[in-house]
């Protein structure tokens, strides 16, 4: 009966996305003195999430349209920030930087979902 819950769904979304985000972060800044390394990123989740509002189309399931594969990895980017004479891309004040963005929005997900938890309790009864 509720499994269909968008609410549920989207915070979902959202805190795999920040955990797949993180998980590129964290790579980054472990290879921060690798020579030649490029920086990686994907899209934050409120561009993904209009992009795929606006065409109005969506992913259902595994190989529908351009949906991620099974482990559920998004398609990264390089960054485009200027390299040490090395050529590695990752700046650590930026990594870190983006690491605390994504913890806000990480927080922001569970805070979604233990709201949409607490509404859902209330209106069955239950405190």
């Amino acid at each position: 009966m509720f499994q269909g819950l968008n609410v549920f769904k989207a915070a979902h979304a959202m805190a795999t996305h920040a955990g797949q985000r993180q998980t590129l972060v964290a790579q980054n800044i472990a290879n921060a003195d690798t020579p030649g390394y490029k920086a990686q990123d994907i899209r934050p989740f409120a561009e993904v999430f209009d992009g795929d509002a606006a065409s109005g189309m969506r992913a259902r399931r595994v190989g529908h349209l351009n949906a991620p594969d099974s482990a559920g990895n998004l398609p990264t980017f390089q960054s485009e920030s200027p390299t040490d004479p090395n050529g590695n891309s990752v700046s650590v004040e930026l990594e870190l930087m983006k690491g605390v963005e994504i913890k806000r929005e990480h927080d922001r997900a569970i805070a979604i979902y233990k709201s949409s938890l607490s509404v859902l309790r209330t209106s069955l009864g239950r405190v």
